[in-house]
């Protein structure tokens, strides 16, 4: 079975195969993990306001375009004293997508003032699994969306089935950042939950991919929708 990842990230799907290979075993085998980047798909527009939503628009929209069940994630940081910001705007908290030093330093300012005890946040991650179902009579238009020569995208599918699943990493933000691995906001959280070992509380970006991993919400929401993704093989 061929499922599409929807990214243009190749780590991820390192990622998802290592879930898939420990909770699936030998079924695992079975499934052809392909990247929406390695088929040159293009991104929809995320119009969603909370991580299911965005997730579920992005795996809706790669199994209606490929007729391929989809699978998508989006996550973010919540801060709780916040309100639950920077939450779908995390990675563009300071104006500009992707700009991590300018996010970090806008919400250490943003939250300077604020006692340790009262930093607490998570990281949350939505993970969704779309399935597609009968070719369309007549194919419809991806709103906002154009293909590289600037032709509308057609989605060619109904979706048949499709499930979201919800997985968080909980922890304290610090006042200074630590550690070169990571990326985000990885350099100034401190999950919860911590290796075994470490001789004082590690930032995401202190740990080993192998480490964070094992305690990621993107790991947790991945693990939670195996089942689903097992149905399919069944």
């Amino acid at each position: 079975m061929k499922l599409i990842v929807a990214t243009h990230n190749e780590g991820k799907l390192a990622e998802i195969r290592r879930i898939l290979a420990a909770d699936l075993g030998a079924d695992a085998d079975r499934i052809e993990l392909v990247s929406a980047g390695s088929m040159n798909l293009p991104d929809p527009v995320e119009t969603g306001v909370t991580f299911q939503q965005n997730a579920l628009l992005k795996a809706r929209f790669v199994a209606a375009l490929t007729g391929l069940p989809a699978l998508a994630d989006d996550s973010g940081l919540i801060v709780d004293v916040m309100g639950n910001a920077p939450g779908i705007l995390s990675a563009r908290w300071a104006g500009v997508h992707g700009d991590d030093a300018a996010n970090n330093r806008l919400l250490l300012a943003q939250i300077a003032d604020i006692p340790d005890a009262a930093r607490t946040a998570r990281f949350r991650c939505a993970a969704a699994l779309a399935v597609p179902g009968d070719e369309l009579a007549e194919p419809t238009a991806a709103p906002q969306v154009e293909s590289a020569n600037g032709e509308p995208v057609l989605l060619r599918y109904a979706i048949a089935d499709e499930t979201v699943e919800i997985g968080e990493m909980p922890g304290v933000i610090i006042r200074q950042p630590r550690g070169e691995h990571g990326f985000g906001y990885d350099p100034l959280f401190v999950p919860d939950d911590q290796p075994a070992g470490a001789d004082h509380p590690l930032t995401s970006a202190e740990m080993s991919a192998e480490q964070k991993n094992a305690i990621s919400h993107r790991g947790k929401a991945i693990k939670a929708i195996v089942s689903a993704v097992d149905q399919l093989l069944h």
